[in-house]
């Protein structure tokens, strides 16, 4: 196809964690909000009631672990496909393309009510707030550059680290970010994410030598808009999906330059953001958190929550040696598969979440604190199809109920995990959409070695969505120039662009 014809065939024609959350005001134009929808409009609600969801959520959440496995030894709940740094980078996307301020756990919802108060597509308005003309405190002086945080130390290989930019408190109070989405400060990790994201801002205005504040944003955009589509999805929905999208290159490889075809996703207007996708596929992650992590060689590793020290927890400003090493997130060269340097694997995608997910602190979420009840409470307010239902409204076989399996997909556990039906019968056929998108991963499960990402339902469900939403912008680079590549000085040795190499680039600054 010739690239004046590819390029037209692109054109249409012409809160608190573990929920949806956004600002307590409204968009001001149909380019600042978009709605929440349905993907299949003409499947019946699931029924449930509260009791069995407790009883589910209770069974999914894992026993207290006193001693973590040491880094010198395999953990069994790693996942060997997905490391650490992609749990994070699903969240900072998630920030980028949801916000919604009036949903509840304490009522029905219907989603063609919900506005989404967070544009639906992958334009870093988390980092760029409204630009420089009507959010400047987010901007230098030259309303071109980001301002950056304070120093950050205790990463050798990055001696320019920052933090996200915060205010100057009186006594007593939190040091707060100043952000375009506040979201991205509620755990020291995506914290840092977001700093960085910063500062490949500033690296692009350097590389190109230019004032034009537009361009440079538009150049972040794509690169970030790259690593979704040729980083994050493959790593998460597996080649297979996405060739099934896009279709299959020469190499074998994704032919990313083939019109993708989306048999599910499918905006009459504009791009909505379906809730099968923002309530349960998408929530997949929360399952590869885990409940310990390494930020750098000169602290210990920190737990996600803790009631008596110092934790990972957000919203404040954390000690200034707490530089992320990057290189134990994201796979770059060639690291040990042990130690402290080693990259650290994201937990399996399974039906087990760790067990400080199962009592939230106070500052991260309300009644109940169990984040997966909230999951499987949230789904069935907004009225979700069962996972069976959805598994054969796309045309696949669904899963047996005895193969639906709560718990941890490792040979010690699998054996002995109970079914959905062991926990109520009522789950018979009937599965909550978001518990079944992670034990359809878990199906994948062989041994402890095994790669797990997700299946067909969840896979195609977050393949399409992300697929569909760049589609629908005519501001990304699938809809301006499908031809387009990162720049060339920006590749790793092995002519790559994916996150490790953003984040490389990000150190230059």
């Amino acid at each position: 196809m010739q690239q004046a014809t590819l390029a037209r065939a692109y054109r249409k024609p012409l809160g608190r964690h573990g929920e949806l959350r956004g600002l307590e005001s409204s968009g001001r134009s149909d380019q600042l909000e978009g709605r929440f929808g349905r993907m299949f409009r003409t499947l019946p609600a699931a029924h449930f009631d509260a009791g069995i969801l407790h009883d589910l959520a209770a069974a999914m959440t894992a026993e207290f672990e006193a001693t973590p496995t040491p880094e010198t030894e395999a953990d069994d709940e790693e996942n060997s496909g997905i490391s650490a740094g992609y749990t994070y980078l699903g969240q900072f996307i998630d920030h980028d393309i949801t916000f919604d301020p009036v949903s509840s756990l304490q009522k029905q919802d219907d989603p063609e009510a919900l506005v989404d108060f967070r544009t639906p597509r992958f334009d870093l308005d988390c980092v760029y707030g409204r630009g420089p003309d009507d959010q400047p405190y987010l901007y230098h002086a030259d309303g071109l550059t980001m301002l950056l945080g304070d120093p950050l130390t205790g990463n050798a290989d990055d001696l320019k680290a920052r933090g996200v930019p915060r205010n100057t408190p009186e006594a007593g109070d939190p040091a707060r970010a100043i952000l375009g989405d506040p979201r991205n400060d509620e755990n020291v990790i995506v914290s840092q994410l977001q700093a960085s994201m910063l500062r490949f801002h500033n690296r692009m205005v350097n590389v190109l030598g230019t004032t034009d504040f537009e361009h440079a944003q538009q150049q972040v955009r794509w690169h970030y808009q790259w690593v979704v589509l040729h980083d994050f999805l493959p790593t998460i929905v597996g080649l297979d999906t996405l060739r099934d999208i896009f279709g299959t290159a020469k190499d074998g490889g994704v032919d990313y330059t083939h019109r993708p075809t989306l048999r599910f996703y499918k905006p009459k207007k504009q791009a909505f953001m379906p809730v099968e996708f923002s309530v349960a596929a998408y929530r997949f992650g929360h399952s590869m958190i885990r409940p310990i992590y390494r930020l750098n060689q000169s602290i210990d590793r920190l737990p996600i929550f803790s009631a008596s020290g110092e934790s990972l927890v957000g919203f404040r400003k954390f000690p200034t040696n707490w530089a992320i090493d990057w290189n134990l997130f994201f796979k770059s060269g060639n690291p040990p598969a042990l130690g402290p340097k080693r990259v650290q694997p994201a937990y399996k995608i399974d039906t087990s979440l760790v067990n400080p997910l199962g009592a939230l602190p106070a500052s991260v979420a309300s009644n109940p604190s169990v984040l997966a009840e909230r999951n499987l409470l949230r789904g069935w307010r907004m009225n979700l199809p069962s996972g069976q239902a959805v598994a054969k409204a796309m045309g696949f076989t669904p899963i047996k109920d005895g193969d639906l399996k709560v718990g941890k997909a490792n040979e010690d556990d699998s054996p002995t995990n109970k079914s959905i039906t062991q926990i109520s019968p009522k789950f018979a056929g009937n599965a909550p959409l978001w518990f079944y998108v992670l034990s359809e991963a878990q199906q994948q499960f062989k041994t402890n070695d095994t790669p797990i990402r997700l299946g067909p339902v969840g896979g195609r469900i977050a393949g399409e969505v992300f697929v569909g939403l760049m589609l629908e912008d005519s501001h990304s680079y699938l809809r301006q120039d499908p031809f387009f590549t990162p720049r060339k000085e920006f590749l790793s040795d092995a002519g790559e662009f994916r996150m490790a190499d953003l984040l490389r680039q990000a150190r230059q600054v």
